[in-house]
């Protein structure tokens, strides 16, 4: 089956041949075409170029695109879309003042998420979670990766990796799971934190390897949270597992994280809203993806990752939005990348390269997803008519979304 798209007002992220990553000054650089069309053929890309080039395919179907924007789908790095109910009554907590720890230490935060979703069946938290995978696929996601530690429990993070597996399934977009069981210390293991590692390393692991349910393994690197030592051992077990680490690290505090999960092979360090020029130094030269979460500066009013520090650095920086119930009720990465203009002072170019090729590297998928490549996935966003596309950040909160494609066919 062909899919033929014509009149092509841009072509965005358009890369002739495969790359992993854009770094530093090269993430102000977008490839574009003018006046363009693309071929696709089954679930993949298969030409490209200018409009006066444009092939003759007898039995293509034919995509007028004329005014429109074309450019590949988001690809979300950070979510923890699978969840139980919503924590609405934080949201009005901080509005009247509490702080995030002020809220962890009522019973709030983390623990109450995983109260809710350890009483709740494993069918409901699937039909909850669904929902939310297809609002993002809407808003333009093509590949995202989706976290467990709501459970905190042998069960509970096993019901949430098997409903992330079943998503996986059933939904034509490319989904890679993480294992975070290392997400907070449940109540009852607050004055004996080795009881509860003890329990992710013997009993969490060794099950969800039986099973096949993770992708990587994650933890909360934080003052008072996971220690860097506790983070290391947490790290060094999910490798025996074949678990790459993607760890959250450096949200509120700087504690020499960063060094450590470079040190032990992270994929990603995600968070990054405090970051020393030491962090810098451990990041330059390594394979490990900063990422970014600025709906979540946003949405608890804490710091923005300071991204023109680590790209005037020469670092390479990813975006994702960190969907979650407490801190980032949003999948919106048109949002996230918007915000990263606005409030990071990103540049569309090299905000558009973070949440496309970046985020594709941060989930190990550079050869199928993040650019408009031949032989890569046929996953696409086509626009409404815009001017251009510096439009998409512009217009931050208005739906700039005409359709969205997942292995070459209309989704919805």
């Amino acid at each position: 089956m062909q899919t033929l798209i014509i009149n092509i007002k841009q072509l965005l992220q358009v890369r002739e041949t495969s790359i992993k990553k854009v770094s530093g000054v090269e993430m102000a650089n977008l490839p574009i075409l003018e006046n363009a069309f693309l071929v696709l053929e089954n679930d993949l890309i298969s030409d490209f170029g200018l409009m006066e080039n444009c092939p003759k395919l007898e039995n293509a179907t034919i995509i007028d695109a004329t005014g429109k924007i074309v450019m590949p789908s988001f690809c979300d790095s950070h979510t923890h879309i699978v969840y139980a109910g919503n924590r609405s009554g934080e949201f009005v907590d901080r509005i009247n003042g509490l702080s995030y720890e002020e809220i962890a230490n009522r019973g709030g935060g983390i623990l109450n998420s995983a109260k809710k979703l350890n009483e709740t069946s494993e069918e409901e938290i699937y039909n909850q979670s669904k929902k939310r995978l297809e609002e993002v696929i809407s808003q333009g996601t093509g590949a995202v990766e989706i976290k467990s530690g709501y459970g905190l429990t042998v069960e509970g993070e096993l019901k949430m990796l098997r409903v992330i597996k079943k998503l996986k399934e059933n939904y034509p977009i490319a989904i890679k799971s993480t294992f975070l069981g290392a997400h907070a210390f449940p109540t009852e293991y607050k004055e004996n934190h080795q009881a509860y590692i003890d329990l992710i390393i013997n009993e969490m692991l060794p099950k969800i390897a039986v099973e096949n349910l993770a992708d990587y393994i994650d933890a909360f690197l934080e003052t008072g949270y996971f220690s860097v030592s506790e983070t290391i051992q947490i790290m060094e077990a999910g490798k025996k597992y074949g678990l790459t680490p993607k760890i959250h690290v450096n949200q509120f505090t700087a504690i020499d994280g960063i060094k450590a999960c470079v040190e032990n092979g992270a994929l990603s360090v995600d968070h990054l809203e405090i970051i020393t020029e030491e962090d810098i130094e451990v990041l330059k030269g390594s394979a490990c993806m900063p990422v970014a979460l600025p709906s979540c500066s946003y949405f608890i009013s804490i710091p923005y990752t300071p991204a023109r520090q680590m790209l005037n650095a020469g670092l390479p920086l990813a975006l994702a939005s960190d969907f979650n119930p407490g801190t980032t009720p949003s999948g919106n990465m048109h949002f996230v990348v918007a915000t990263a203009c606005i409030k990071m002072k990103m540049t569309p170019e090299e905000a558009i390269n973070a949440a496309t090729i970046n985020g594709a590297y941060a989930m190990e998928l550079s050869d199928s997803h993040g650019s408009i490549t031949k032989g890569k996935k046929a996953n696409l966003i086509i626009t409404k008519p815009l001017h251009s596309f510096y439009e998409i950040p512009y217009c931050f909160a208005t739906n700039l979304i005409d359709s969205v494609w997942l292995d070459g066919e209309i989704f919805g």
